[in-house]
C-alpha cells in the first residue's frame, strides 16, 4: 500500500501560516514538512523550488481575497446595498489562513521589501477598490462620495486591527456596526 501524499493546498496553507508567523524568511521547506508531519520529498512533487511555492502562496491569497470574495458576493444577487452587506459580512467572518488579517498584514509587510510582491499587492488592492467603487456607486451618485466611502471601507478592513482604542462605553462590535450603517446610508 502506498503512502498518502500531502495535498498541494496543504503546503500552500502551511506556507501562508509560516509567512503570517514570521515573514517570508520563515517559509522554509524543511519547517513546512515538519509542521505537516511529512518528509520534504513530497514538496518537490508539486513545486520546483521555494520560489514556486511563494508564487503559488501569493496566487492563492490573491484569488481568495479578491476574486473568490467577489464571486461569493455576486452569487447572492440583490442590489448594491445587499451586496455590500454581504461583502461586509464575508470580510468580518473571513479569518482563514489565506483570507485572514494576519496573512493580509504579513503580505503587506513583505511588499515593503519586495518590488514584485508590492506590484501584486497594488493589483489586488486596485481590484478590491474597483469592486467597492462599483458597489458604492450603486447607492450613491456623487463620485467623490463613492471614492471616500470605498476608501473608508477598505481602510477599515486593513487598519481596524491596529486600533487599540476604547470606544466611549461601546464595544468594538457596536462601533463596527455603527460604521457599517454609516457607510451604507
Amino acid at each position: 500500500m502506498g503512502a498518502t501524499r500531502t495535498p498541494r493546498g496543504k503546503w500552500i496553507e502551511e506556507g501562508l501560516r509560516a509567512l503570517s508567523a514570521g515573514g517570508p524568511e520563515a517559509v522554509r521547506i524543511e519547517l513546512l514538512a515538519q509542521a505537516l508531519g511529512v518528509s520534504k520529498g513530497g514538496f518537490y512533487g508539486y513545486f520546483k523550488n521555494r520560489d514556486a511555492l511563494l508564487t503559488e502562496m501569493l496566487d492563492t491569497w490573491e484569488r481568495e481575497v479578491a476574486e473568490a470574495v467577489i464571486e461569493r458576493v455576486e452569487s447572492g444577487g440583490g442590489d448594491a446595498r445587499a451586496r455590500l452587506e454581504r461583502l461586509f459580512a464575508i470580510a468580518t467572518a473571513g479569518q482563514g489562513p489565506t483570507t485572514g488579517v494576519v496573512a493580509e498584514l504579513a503580505i503587506r509587510d513583505w511588499a515593503r521589501r519586495d518590488d514584485d510582491v508590492a506590484r501584486r499587492l497594488r493589483r489586488v488592492d486596485n481590484r478590491r477598490m474597483e469592486y467597492l467603487r462599483s458597489l458604492f456607486g450603486g447607492i450613491c451618485c456623487d463620485e467623490g462620495e463613492v471614492e471616500a466611502r470605498s476608501m473608508l471601507a477598505f481602510s477599515l478592513r486593513i487598519g481596524e486591527h491596529f486600533i487599540a482604542a476604547d470606544h466611549a462605553g461601546r464595544s468594538r462590535a457596536e462601533v463596527m456596526e455603527l460604521t457599517r450603517e454609516w457607510l451604507l446610508r
